[in-house]
């Protein structure tokens, strides 16, 4: 530094300020194939791009002269409280970005005084996740049935996550069977996963990704195979196929509120009557979200369908909001419009592959910043303060 300015070489910040800063590392650092999983959705991807967009309707409404700081952030979610209302929601496979996948992920959570969802297709069983963090993060549940043996696969998972300590249950239930993820499709990312020059080369010019692939392998779903590697990887994706439930009803769901005794989270609501009922039949909370735009291309934005459901159900149960959150801005639109709190999956996504349990504790820090910088702009000092009258239709 001299004359109080500092130099550098390139014009680089020194390191990423913004998620989609994260974006950019992790798109460097990933195989194409591997971003196609991460990054893409359905068939066109209106979805996928209508969650984004959406949020670009509405506009913050600041209050002026209040002398307010908004460092009031903490959100109670059932009995557990949280540093910020922010979770990680439910990202399947997350060994495929980084080979400490989802034990990093929930560590950075709790790091950050939040709480990650671990899925049912998460690279590392629930036992692993709980061995390695201290405490007690959510369980993401499939209801799997097999085609062969008519097994119920529920009871078994739930069974386990009790066992491990697990605090809450969010059950997904908008995947009777899987979307058209064609950007996927188009990059080798099938069952079989297919194999070129191009890709290969794509996978070997990221020897850092390359290096814990080989070294830890962590590339199945390792709640339905014991083994890790590409192999067992193609296994547990072609069990998967075999698993769907496309006849799953509100029975269904109901006989998964008696197997589960504590607080259960219903995911992938998108329709305010579908939220009454679930509420109805026991559920504790209800998690709006479209999948990522991984599942029903067309399908509403997640903001979108947020008002119609607080109406419905938000003076009853928390309601969560999961899809399309990039910044501090969208955390707090959507708090404003019902929503108790958010999750995000590509974000932390992105941090994972960028810079492992860091990369994803430094996301966490930047929305948790966003919004703190939000509020105090806004007048506003804690987020439980935030209401409709903080946001209007653009």
């Amino acid at each position: 530094m001299r004359g109080g300015v500092q130099f550098r070489w390139t014009a680089g910040s020194g390191g990423p300020l913004t998620v989609d800063d994260y974006r950019l590392r992790a798109r460097r650092r990933l195989p194409g194939m591997v971003w196609a999983y991460v990054d893409g959705g359905a068939e066109s991807e209106q979805t996928l791009q209508a969650n984004r967009s959406s949020f670009d309707r509405w506009s913050l409404v600041p209050r002026v002269l209040t002398g307010n700081q908004g460092s009031g952030l903490r959100t109670k979610l059932g009995d557990t409280e949280l540093s910020m209302p922010v979770l990680l929601s439910p990202t399947g496979m997350t060994g495929l970005v980084h080979w400490d996948g989802e034990r990093a992920a929930a560590r950075a959570a709790e790091a950050a005084g939040t709480r990650a969802v671990i899925s049912t297709a998460s690279s590392y069983t629930v036992e692993e996740v709980a061995e390695a963090t201290s405490e007690s993060h959510f369980f993401q549940l499939y209801p799997w049935t097999s085609l062969t043996t008519g097994e119920a696969l529920s009871k078994r998972f739930i069974d386990r996550a009790k066992a491990a300590g697990y605090a809450a249950l969010f059950v997904t239930v908008d995947v009777p069977v899987g979307g058209n993820r064609l950007s996927e499709r188009r990059r080798g990312m099938g069952i079989p996963p297919t194999l070129t020059p191009a890709r290969a080369l794509s996978a070997a010019v990221r020897p850092r990704w390359a290096y814990g692939f080989a070294r830890h392998q962590r590339v199945s779903a390792r709640m339905l195979v014991d083994e890790r590697g590409t192999r067992a990887a193609v296994a547990s994706a072609r069990a998967q196929q075999t698993l769907l439930r496309p006849d799953l009803c509100w029975d269904d769901f109901a006989r998964l509120r008696e197997l589960w005794d504590g607080p259960i989270h219903i995911k992938g609501i998108l329709a305010a009557e579908d939220a009454e009922r679930a509420v109805d039949l026991g559920a504790d909370g209800v998690m709006v979200s479209n999948h990522g735009g991984r599942q029903l291309d067309g399908a509403p934005a997640a903001i979108d369908a947020l008002p119609a459901i607080v109406d419905r159900v938000g003076g009853r149960v928390p309601v969560l909001l999961d899809g399309g959150i990039r910044r501090g801005t969208d955390v707090v639109k959507a708090l404003a419009l019902g929503a108790t709190a958010v999750g995000i999956g590509r974000p932390y996504v992105y941090g994972l592959a960028a810079g492992g349990q860091g990369g994803v504790e430094h996301v966490l820090e930047i929305l948790r910043e966003e919004i703190v910088r939000t509020l105090t702009l806004m007048g506003v000092a804690d987020v439980s303060e935030l209401g409709p009258d903080h946001v209007r239709r653009a």
